[in-house]
């Protein structure tokens, strides 16, 4: 039978109580990240598109940390853009967070996110102890 573990990083745990999901799943050895957006922890959109791409990592990053992996684990990656043209810019950040391994990547451009300014949504399958 599968274990199964939510995964709520310290800092997200307003997320869980007050939109009922969790930042992160982990089943065995495999863990799903929920979409992850450029928002701070008091869920406010953070301004600026780099800033909102450098945010959005770093919402991933948390969620891989408090379940023990990193980026070098990460074999998904789909992410939501609004805008497109963003995506060089996007990719520019991306290269930061992906040091060493690289995950397969899908990227779609949506009309809108599910917060008024938000311009990406990441979201990622990560294999724990593969890297």
């Amino acid at each position: 039978m599968a274990t199964r573990r939510d995964i709520i990083p310290p800092g997200m745990e307003n997320i869980f109580e007050r939109f009922h999901y969790a930042p992160g799943v982990l089943v065995d050895d495999t863990l799903y990240i929920a979409g992850q957006v450029g928002r701070n922890e008091r869920l406010e959109v953070v301004q600026g598109t780099e800033a909102q791409f450098v945010q959005a990592f770093e919402n991933v990053k948390k969620v891989l940390s408090a379940a023990g992996a990193s980026f070098d684990d990460v074999v998904e990656m789909v992410t939501y853009h609004v805008d497109m043209r963003d995506l060089a810019l996007f990719m520019q950040v991306k290269d930061r967070y992906y040091t060493g391994r690289v995950p397969a990547w899908t990227g779609v451009g949506v009309t809108a996110l599910a917060m008024p300014g938000l311009v990406v949504e990441i979201k990622c399958v990560a294999r724990l102890g593969h890297a």
